[in-house]
């Protein structure tokens, strides 16, 4: 019994054409043509489109998802941190201060994390705002001719969007700020009161020494790292003006209406 001949398949248009145009360039000595030869069709530019605004997505979702875990750190940190110094009146002030430390180590996780969520975030903005924008309002014309290629360049060659000391200033102004005033008052009252209550504000300096360092100077140094980080957290509000983000707008959405 003689096995069934397979059926030949029908091949596309365009498989007939790419087959043609390879035997053609075979036969005159030609390197055969490559897909980019083809230009996309309208489906295929936006299939591909909205893969990669998905894939973007999930990356900013991710990167996002990584920031509260550091300020959750910060935030156990201090409390353990005042809880072992208020527990007992022989235990040291030295303690806020490194928590004063640590809360920053976490900043700096904080502030790097924060930096790459901006790039992913960039380029999904980039999307919305040039091609789904123009779609949802049936006005197929971007706001920004260009955008296709800078979503291309900075596929090629990824840059951060902020500098390191913006990306600080931001999360100072929205989270660490508050935490590093809540350690600055423990640490203010637990030298007035432990391991007595101090009866001038020269004995609460007197009290700030740590082993041959005299009070005064861990005033100061402490003075310039509060006014460091309010510098830092006051810039961010000025000189970063993103007005694809959700601040200050709270109450310019027309939909309560």
């Amino acid at each position: 019994m003689e096995e069934p001949q397979p059926t030949p398949q029908r091949s596309s248009g365009r498989q007939a054409t790419a087959a043609g145009s390879t035997a053609a360039g075979s036969a005159a000595g030609e390197p055969p043509t490559a897909f980019e030869d083809y230009p996309l069709t309208r489906s295929e530019y936006i299939a591909a489109l909205v893969h990669f605004y998905r894939g973007e997505l999930s990356r900013a979702d991710h990167w996002r998802a990584r920031l509260d875990p550091t300020t959750n750190w910060a935030i156990v940190t201090t409390g353990a941190m005042l809880s072992i110094a208020f527990s007992s009146r022989d235990h040291s002030h030295v303690t806020l201060l490194l928590a004063l430390i640590l809360v920053s180590i976490f900043l700096g996780f904080e502030a790097r994390r924060f930096r790459y969520f901006d790039v992913w975030r960039s380029r999904v903005r980039m999307i919305e705002e040039n091609f789904w924008i123009p779609m949802i309002r049936r006005s197929l014309v971007s706001p920004r001719e260009d955008w296709r290629e800078f979503v291309a360049q900075d596929l090629d060659r990824p840059t951060f969007k902020i500098s390191a000391l913006e990306a600080i200033g931001i999360r100072l102004r929205y989270n660490y700020l508050w935490i590093y005033f809540a350690i600055l008052a423990a640490w203010v009252a637990k030298l007035h009161i432990h391991p007595t209550e101090a009866d001038s504000f020269s004995d609460v300096v007197g009290r700030m020494a740590i082993g041959p360092i005299p009070g005064p100077v861990v005033l100061v140094g402490v003075l310039v790292l509060y006014a460091g980080a309010i510098t830092l957290a006051a810039r961010a509000g000025h000189t970063r003006i993103a007005v694809d983000e959700v601040r200050g707008l709270e109450t310019s959405g027309s939909w309560k209406t």
